[in-house]
């Protein structure tokens, strides 16, 4: 009898200990899915959802057609930035080299001055051709120019306009509206259209407007002095 009874001790110990092994099992088990789950990325977790959930095929279906649309619209739009960059490489590749050259223009135009101006030349027949050999230089680089859509920009008689044209000085003038261009110091060009350089001019002031802020002027001075 003692023997049994020992026996069912040990048994009864032998169950408990697996019992309290599987509680432990169990327990850590449910730890690591919960370590596992907090590890778990915003992505992953969608992805994981996305397998749980069983797409129906017809939804597998729509999603497909929706990336595939996507894909396409994202490669023409691509598509569009290339011909557009490539369009503008074709139109404005000689942009900067045009924009060099226009000094060519300038230094021929200083130069058709100094000589103009140079007393000793002055009135003779060698100052003639020079001057006449330049005006056709000028005129060749001008057509040449226009052939790749380079133009003038219109400046004399005309409004100011900030966008093609660059005030340098005011000069009285009571025959013109304020504002208007009555003289050019560099010409301007556009390539096509776009602005390749600005027009620096003069523009028109009153002088009326003068000699009314010349009073304004004064009085305010006197006002001062007053005080």
């Amino acid at each position: 009898m003692e023997k049994e009874e020992t026996l069912n001790k040990e048994d009864q110990n032998l169950r408990d200990e697996n019992s309290d092994l599987s509680k432990d099992k169990q327990a850590s088990d449910e730890t690591g899915k919960k370590e596992e789950e907090e590890q778990l990325s915003p992505e992953d977790e969608t992805e994981k959802k996305e397998v749980e959930e069983q797409l129906s095929p017809e939804d597998e279906i729509a999603n497909l057609k929706d990336k595939v649309a996507r894909t396409f619209a994202e490669m023409e739009n691509q598509r569009r930035r290339f011909e557009k960059e490539k369009d503008e490489a074709f139109e404005y590749g000689g942009f900067s080299f045009a924009r060099e050259t226009l000094n060519l223009l300038d230094n021929l135009e200083r130069s058709k001055q100094t000589l103009e101006n140079d007393e000793t030349i002055k009135d003779k027949d060698t100052l003639k051709k020079l001057i006449e050999h330049i005006d056709i230089i000028n005129k060749d680089m001008i057509s040449i120019f226009k052939k790749n859509n380079i133009e003038p920009i219109k400046a004399i008689n005309e409004k100011l306009d900030p966008n093609l044209h660059q005030a340098m000085m005011e000069v009285e003038d009571d025959t013109k509206d304020h504002g208007t261009i009555v003289q050019e110091i560099q010409k301007g060009f556009m390539m096509k259209d776009r602005l390749l350089r600005p027009s620096l001019v003069a523009v028109s002031k009153k002088k009326v407007e003068d000699k009314q802020n010349n009073q304004k002027n004064q009085e305010n001075e006197e006002k001062e002095e007053k005080n």
